[in-house]
C-alpha cells in the first residue's frame, strides 16, 4: 500500500511549507524510496496561468503544459519524481469537475454538497497519482494556505478522512508553525499551540510537528511544545533560520532524524541513507572563490518569488562554477529614465555588473528599458541571457540599432510597428481565452552547429519548456541573418525561431524556452552554467 503524508501549516503564511516537504521529500528519496509530490491550492483559479507575478510569484510549467504554482518549482528541484498537471490540484479545477459531473447527471440527482462529493474529488485525486506508477511508494501532500483559512477546509477534511480510512500506519499528518520571537530574545510556543489546538478541533492529530524559529530550541522548549500539543517529543524537529541557503534544510532535517521518525511512525524498514549529493552540494557552496554580480532586468523586480526559478538556476551555476552569484535587481523602468544605461549597469553607477539577464514577461512596461540593457550588452561586449522575452528584445534590439528599422517592434506592444519583427503565433490570432491556451510545456529543438547553444548543451537535440505567445517573424529571417544575427536553435520543422545569438560577442544568448525550469541544485543547467561561467571569466578584449 502507499504511504501518504500531509503537510499543512499554521500561525501564518510564508514559513517554507513547499521547502518543508520538498525537504522529506528529497530525505525519502535519500532512503531509497519512490516519492510524488502534490501541491492543493485552496484557490478557486483554475490554475496560476492568469494569476499576477506580484499576487503568487511565478507560474512554473511542467513538461505537460500545466501553469502551476510556484511550490512545485521547489519539488523539482529537491526531488526527482515526475511532476504534471496532475501533481496541482486546486479548488477551481475540483468545483469545475464536480459541476461538470453533476450537469451530466452522474450524481444520479442527489445533492451535491462538500462532504462527500467535494472531499471525494479530492482524494480521488491524490489516489489517482498514487496508482500513476506501481513503485510509487510515498505521496507527500502539501495543503496550501493557514489551518483556520476556511478556503482550506475541504482539503484538510479530504487529510482527515483519508488518515482515519487508510490508519496512521499508511497516512500521517505534519503540521508547520511558527515560533515566533517578541522583544529580549524571547521564543514563543503559545502560537504552535493554538494551531495545534485548530488541527484537532479539524478532526487531526498532527503525528510530527516543525517548528520554523530563528534559532535552534532547546530541549526543554521541544519538550514543553509536545506535552502542550500531545505530539512525541523527538518528532517536534525545529526548522531554524539557516545563514547559507534552503538547500541546508534537508541536512537540517537529517540531523534531527526526520526521515527515521516518518519512516518509524509508517511502519518502514529504515534503510541506508544516502545524502553524497546534498553534502557535494554544501561543499561546493562553501569552496566558491569568484563573486560575480549579474543584474537581472525586469518588471517585477519587488517580489522575490516572480522570478524564483531564475535566480535558483543562476545559483546552481554559481555551485557548478565555484561562483557566487550577486543577484542586482533593476527595475527597466529605471534605464527609460537614465540619462545613459551606464549610469544604471555600467561604469557610471555605484556598481557596475559582470553581466546581464533579461527574463520572461508580459506586456509593454518597461521594454524600451529592457532593449536599453540589452544595446549596452552587445556594444560593451557583456554576457548577456536572453529568456523568452529577454530574447524578443535581442531581436528588437537588433532590428532597431544594426538594420536601422527605429520603429522595429512586438506586436505585443506596438499593434501596427511596420517592422513587426516578433508577432503572436498563428495558432493564438483567435484565441481569447487567457488560461492555459499559450505555447505550453515541453518542445524538442534543433541546434545549430558551430554556436554558444551548441557548445552549451553538448547536442543537437534538445527538449525544453515553453510559456509564450509571440514568436520570431519568419518575415524577417533573411534580413536578420544577413545583417549577421545567428539563428542558433529551430523547431525540428525549421518553422519557429528557438534561439538568437549575437555575433563578435563574447556570450550573447537568448532563447525562447524556459531553460530555469530544469535546474536543480545538484545539477545546474547547461546554459545558465555557461553565462555565468562567462560572466566570472570574461575574455579579454580584442587587439
Amino acid at each position: 500500500m502507499n504511504k501518504f503524508i500531509f503537510v499543512s501549516g499554521g500561525v501564518c503564511s510564508s514559513l517554507g511549507k513547499g521547502v518543508s516537504a520538498s525537504s522529506l521529500g528529497a530525505l525519502l528519496e535519500g532512503r531509497g524510496l519512490n516519492v510524488r509530490m502534490v501541491k492543493c491550492d485552496p484557490y478557486i483559479n483554475v490554475d496560476a496561468g492568469t494569476m499576477s507575478p506580484y499576487q503568487h510569484g511565478e507560474v512554473y510549467v511542467t513538461d505537460d503544459g500545466a501553469e502551476t504554482d510556484l511550490d512545485l518549482g521547489n519539488y523539482a528541484r529537491f526531488t526527482s519524481g515526475p511532476l504534471s498537471r496532475a501533481n496541482s490540484i486546486t479548488t477551481g479545477q475540483i468545483y469545475d469537475a464536480v459541476i461538470r459531473k453533476e450537469r451530466e447527471g452522474r450524481y444520479l440527482g442527489r445533492t451535491i454538497q462538500v462532504i462527500p462529493h467535494i472531499t471525494d474529488e479530492i482524494k480521488g485525486r491524490i489516489l489517482a497519482i498514487a496508482k500513476e506508477d506501481p513503485d510509487n511508494d510515498v505521496i507527500i501532500v502539501e495543503i496550501g494556505g493557514t489551518v483556520g483559512d476556511i478556503e482550506s477546509i475541504p482539503f484538510l477534511e479530504a487529510a482527515r478522512q483519508m488518515i482515519h480510512e487508510m490508519g496512521r500506519h499508511n497516512a500521517i499528518s505534519v503540521h508547520l508553525t511558527l515560533i515566533p520571537e517578541v522583544a529580549g530574545a524571547e521564543l514563543k510556543t503559545k502560537p504552535t499551540q493554538h494551531s495545534v489546538k485548530a488541527m484537532q478541533e479539524l478532526g487531526i492529530q498532527p503525528d510530527i510537528l516543525i517548528c520554523r524559529s530563528p534559532v535552534m530550541l532547546d530541549e526543554a522548549t521541544r519538550r514543553k511544545i509536545a506535552q502542550f500539543t500531545n505530539v512525541e517529543n523527538e518528532a517536534v524537529i525545529v526548522s531554524y533560520d539557516v545563514n547559507t541557503t534552503i538547500y541546508q534544510v534537508p541536512l537540517v532535517f537529517y540531523e534531527q532524524r526526520l526521515d527515521q521518525i516518518v519512516l518509524k511512525k509508517m511502519g518502514v524498514e529504515v534503510r541506508h541513507a544516502d545524502l553524497s549529493a546534498w553534502y557535494t552540494m554544501m561543499d561546493k557552496f562553501k569552496a566558491r572563490k569568484i563573486k560575480a554580480r549579474i543584474g537581472i532586468v525586469g518588471k517585477y523586480m519587488e517580489l522575490h518569488d516572480a522570478y524564483k526559478s531564475i535566480y535558483e538556476a543562476l545559483f546552481h551555476a554559481g555551485l557548478a562554477c565555484g561562483v557566487e552569484t550577486e543577484l542586482v535587481k533593476i527595475d527597466s523602468a529605471r534605464l527609460e529614465t537614465a540619462s545613459d544605461p551606464d549610469e544604471v549597469l555600467g561604469s557610471g553607477g555605484s556598481a557596475p555588473v559582470d553581466g546581464v539577464l533579461v527574463p520572461g514577461g508580459f506586456g509593454d512596461r518597461g521594454i524600451d528599458g529592457m532593449v536599453q540593457a540589452a544595446a549596452w550588452a552587445r556594444t560593451h561586449k557583456i554576457p548577456y541571457f536572453g529568456i523568452c522575452l529577454g530574447m524578443q528584445v535581442m531581436v528588437i534590439e537588433w532590428a532597431r540599432n544594426v538594420l536601422h528599422w527605429h520603429d522595429a517592434d512586438s506586436t505585443e506592444f506596438t499593434h501596427d510597428t511596420p517592422h513587426p519583427v516578433i508577432s503572436l503565433l498563428e495558432d493564438q490570432i483567435d484565441v481569447l481565452m487567457m488560461g492555459g491556451t499559450m505555447r505550453l510545456g515541453n518542445s524538442e529543438s534543433r541546434i545549430c552547429e558551430e554556436t554558444l547553444l551548441r557548445k552549451a548543451y553538448g547536442g543537437t537535440v534538445i527538449h525544453e519548456r515553453h510559456r509564450h505567445r509571440y514568436e520570431f517573424s519568419n518575415k524577417y529571417r533573411s534580413e536578420m541573418l544577413s545583417s549577421g544575427l545567428i539563428i542558433s536553435a529551430f523547431t525540428p520543422d525549421n518553422t519557429l525561431v528557438e534561439s538568437v545569438e549575437w555575433p563578435e560577442h563574447p556570450w550573447g544568448v537568448g532563447v525562447q524556452f524556459h531553460p530555469e525550469f530544469k535546474s536543480k541544485p545538484t545539477a545546474a543547467h547547461p546554459l545558465f552554467t555557461a553565462f555565468v561561467q562567462a560572466v566570472a571569466n570574461p575574455l579579454p578584449p580584442a587587439l
